[in-house]
């Protein structure tokens, strides 16, 4: 009867043999072309230095400043402005600013790269259910995949380092991008579709000046998402050599350092909450303004 308690297994030393493969064959391929494609990220890796040297060579007050000029363009509130400025008034107080400063710099990339890779594979997704039933299960698997699994095959390729923090929190971060995209698109109006064939517009002038502006509400839902949870893979990229917040709060871990880990961890709460807001006030302007366009 030890079959009816004991779920029968493949062979310890088959199974073990199988796994010792699959390791020694993933090896052999860093090994064989983990050159080439560190070459291949190389300038991912100038543009996170050159957005981070600007985000810390450049004096606070102008930095403060921009990021409020970007809030109010895309809001038009000043009561979001002045929860902006008071978040970043705290974390400069308490002495977290270049830290922060490292952590905004890197979303800043990863949004951007997310946003290039997220779309155009939205729109190929939306275009052809085909595609999307391939897509949707690789999708799947990247968003329900534990975060921590994510760095042992980009560590092995590329080493400790912040281009593979930074390719580790897009895969994890990208999904929504992607799945908003598509979802965006297949939600314009087959009237509004039909009116633009019946004017002559061919396919290019359809997703570009019909498909894709209707679908920008949903599609900005996407970047808030996406945003959300590149911050939430922060500390876990910090253990892989990403500097940032995500730093201190892992060295309060490892030593228990209450406070420090409080305050840090605060001010990644701040940042999110600060994005967050501006990202769906956004959102919801483009929506009113789609309202008032179209009726």
């Amino acid at each position: 009867m030890d079959w009816f308690y004991k779920f029968p297994h493949m062979d310890d030393g088959a199974l073990r043999d199988l796994k010792k493969a699959i390791d020694d064959g993933f090896r052999g391929f860093t090994r064989s072309y983990g050159e080439i494609i560190e070459g291949f990220f190389t300038p991912l890796q100038h543009f996170l230095i050159a957005s981070e040297r600007f985000m810390l060579k450049t004096p606070w007050p102008i930095i403060t400043l921009l990021i409020l000029a970007i809030a109010y363009a895309a809001t038009r509130s000043l009561r979001i402005v002045a929860g902006c400025l008071a978040t970043l008034m705290l974390i400069g107080y308490f002495d977290m600013w270049e830290d922060t400063m490292r952590t905004i710099s890197m979303i800043f990339v990863c949004t951007v790269l997310s946003i290039a890779i997220g779309i155009p594979i939205g729109i190929v997704m939306a275009r052809s259910d085909r595609v999307q039933r391939v897509i949707n299960p690789i999708l799947d698997v990247m968003q329900t995949m534990p975060s921590f699994v994510y760095l042992i095959p980009v560590v092995m390729l590329l080493g400790i380092g912040k281009v593979p923090g930074l390719i580790a929190v897009v895969v994890y971060a990208i999904p929504p991008m992607i799945r908003l995209t598509d979802l965006g698109i297949r939600l314009v109006d087959k009237d509004v579709l039909e009116a633009a064939d019946a004017f002559g517009a061919d396919n290019r002038q359809k997703l570009f000046k019909v498909q894709l502006p209707l679908a920008l509400p949903t599609i900005m839902a996407g970047i808030n998402q996406t945003i959300m949870m590149a911050l939430a893979m922060v500390v876990i990229a910090s253990m892989i050599g990403v500097q940032g917040l995500g730093q201190p709060v892992l060295k309060a871990i490892a030593n228990q350092y209450f406070t420090l880990g409080m305050f840090n961890g605060l001010a990644i709460v701040g940042i999110a909450i600060m994005f967050d807001r501006v990202s769906q006030a956004y959102g919801k302007r483009l929506q009113k303004h789609r309202e008032i366009v179209h009726g």
